[in-house]
């Protein structure tokens, strides 16, 4: 499965908070990152406005009508469907595609349709008191249909796939016939998992029929603890070993709603510090990647307790409004978040190309000795190859600038199908500080 490069953008936060901001100008926007698919988070109509919603505008994830979209996304609430069904239209006629949200474990309590409801239990799970769990069982009768007709109707609206949250607490077999039944008449929906227990992922891979899971028990976690000085980059190495196979099924990020801001106090500390991450992360192996709307001008969800934005409100989000009214020609970025747009786009130019979209990997770091002044705790370095051409990508997770000599073994030439450019295959490169650097062969 090739890369596929996707955004995840909650529309309440984005210009005005309506469907219409998200506009031509917009659109052009992210698919000038090379964007593949939007991922829409808050479509279905969820609970607010009642006393157990969380927040001032209630959570994405306590879904109170599967066949409804929220009145305050719309500029007229009567035409909210229509509205939606235009913004669907909109991002298709600029070549991207769309991915909502199935939340297969819970609805808000005050849930209601009019194609018979969904059984739940009388009890949440967690803290999740916004929600009632839905009952699989003997007493949730019609259950597994019920939600197969709610893709149905989505994907009959032009919805081309679906975040699925919290499958591990989801019956396996119930997700291994739906995906089976929507693929029926809608063969390239695609199915993307949340899920977070490494053990588990050929399960829902193999077994299950996912297209995509996320990786944040894997890659997500190994960056970030060699970000935050915990951690060595021979994880990154460790990892995709574990997953073999199963790379080009992956889900990369390193920002979504749930976790903290990439730029935030909680984690980096700034974008920049994050310039290395983002490149492995985009970058190596197979796996799609995951960008968060704000992310690429280092949105840091300052004055937050957790460093993150929340879902639950109507905030104001500083870089996601500076981003919008930048596109619009409303005002300027600051030269902060220039620079950290002009590395991000340099970074997703190269993913969206066929070169790390599809070309063979090969990871250098086994082959660079001792004290060759490659230290495997910080650096890591990979070559990507396809139809002759290649790149070596060499990467700096050190807080300073390093000369990194790169080793390139005999093999890796052989395996990549190009000819040995030297005779001692010993590259030396300079790459700032928590950056990468590329160098580009034939």
């Amino acid at each position: 499965m090739a890369k596929k490069l996707i955004m995840q953008l909650l529309p309440r936060l984005w210009g005005t908070g309506r469907f219409s901001s998200v506009d031509d100008l917009s659109l052009e926007y992210f698919r000038s990152l090379g964007m593949d698919f939007i991922w829409y988070t808050g479509i279905p109509r969820h609970a607010y406005g009642d006393s157990f919603v969380k927040g001032n505008a209630g959570s994405p994830y306590a879904i109170s009508d599967y066949y409804d979209t929220n009145e305050y996304l719309a500029d007229n609430k009567k035409e909210r469907m229509s509205e939606l069904k235009q913004l669907i239209a909109r991002t298709h006629t600029h070549s991207m595609k769309v991915v909502i949200d199935f939340v297969p474990n819970h609805v808000a309590p005050c849930y209601a349709d009019s194609h018979g409801g969904i059984r739940t239990f009388d009890h949440c799970d967690y803290d999740w008191t916004d929600t009632r769990k839905i009952d699989y069982g003997p007493s949730g009768s019609g259950t597994w249909l019920r939600l197969r007709d709610i893709l149905l109707f989505w994907a009959g609206l032009g919805v081309d796939g679906f975040r699925c949250d919290m499958v591990e607490m989801v019956p396996p077999e119930f997700f291994a016939w739906v995906i089976r039944e929507v693929k029926e008449r809608y063969p390239e929906t695609l199915f993307i998992a949340e899920v977070y227990t490494l053990g588990s992922y050929r399960k829902y891979c193999d077994e299950v029929g996912f297209d995509l899971l996320y990786d944040k028990s894997g890659l997500y976690d190994s960056l970030r603890s060699v970000i935050c000085g915990e951690g060595s980059a021979e994880a990154i190495t460790f990892n995709w070993q574990r997953l073999g196979s199963l790379q080009s099924r992956m889900l990369n990020f390193l920002e979504n709603h749930d976790e903290q801001r990439l730029a935030s106090r909680h984690f980096a500390g700034s974008a920049s510090k994050g310039y290395a991450a983002l490149a492995v992360s985009a970058l190596f192996n197979d796996a799609s990647f995951l960008l968060y709307s704000g992310q690429e001008v280092g949105e840091s969800a300052e004055g937050t307790p957790s460093g993150r934005t929340s879902i639950f409100d109507f905030v104001k989000v500083p870089g996601i409004e500076a981003l919008y009214g930048y596109i619009h020609g409303e005002n300027s970025l600051s030269g902060e978040q220039i620079s950290v747009l002009s590395s991000y786009r340099k970074i997703l130019e190269a993913a969206s190309s066929p070169l790390f979209r599809e070309g063979k990997v090969f990871d250098l770091c086994y082959a660079q000795p001792e004290g060759s002044g490659f230290d495997r705790r910080k650096h890591f370095a990979f070559m990507r190859s396809l139809e002759g051409r290649a790149v070596l990508v060499a990467v700096n997770f050190s807080d300073e600038k390093s000369l990194i000599d790169v080793k390139v073994p005999e093999e890796a030439f052989t395996y990549l199908g190009i000819p040995e450019p030297s005779s001692d295959n010993i590259f030396r490169i300079t790459v700032s500080a928590n950056d990468a650097e590329f160098i580009y062969f034939l």
